[in-house]
């Protein structure tokens, strides 16, 4: 009996260091949004339009979401494709005109060779996402299902290993 009383506060102690680690990553995540102005600050690229500037499976993180009539011709942004379905497209700009006075950018993937018009433009602020701020290469297979899935459930094995290993190491 007394052996159970004795394990209780290290469980909760080890409910506590879990409860705070998952705060950890949600607040880090929150502040890039705040960091970057964009509520969505994180995309994988998918397709090799951006080549060779940006390759499939590269992680961008994307800021700058308030700015769109702070652009400029090179940039490359994030944008919600202009006419049809829901997509996101990753594409530079290689024009900014105005239509009714309102700023519109065309863009263009680097690979290929004219603007598509319904996908690279317009890009008026209403579909505007935000401006690529950096790229780390090749990371971006992580987070697509399903391997996404695995790498969080072998980290979370991880640790339930290293809190089994460590209690049963304090218990000897």
């Amino acid at each position: 009996m007394l052996d159970e009383k004795s394990r209780l506060p290290t469980l909760i102690k080890n409910i506590i260091v879990f409860i705070l680690g998952v705060l950890i990553i949600v607040s880090l995540y929150h502040y890039l949004e705040t960091e970057f102005d964009n509520p969505l600050p994180f995309f994988v690229i998918y397709s090799d339009t951006m080549t060779p500037a940006l390759k499939i499976n590269d992680l961008i993180i994307v800021g700058d979401g308030h700015m769109f009539n702070n652009t400029n011709v090179g940039d490359i942004i994030v944008f919600k494709k202009p006419a049809g379905e829901d997509r996101i497209i990753v594409h530079r700009i290689t024009e900014i005109t105005s239509e009714n006075g309102r700023r519109v950018i065309i863009t263009k993937g680097d690979a290929s060779p004219v603007s598509i018009p319904g996908v690279d433009f317009p890009v008026n602020s209403h579909n505007f996402i935000g401006r690529v701020k950096f790229v780390i290469p090749e990371i971006g297979f992580l987070f697509i299902p399903p391997i996404n899935y695995v790498v969080l459930g072998v980290i979370i094995s991880a640790v339930a290993i290293v809190i089994f290993i460590y209690e049963r190491e304090r218990g000897m």
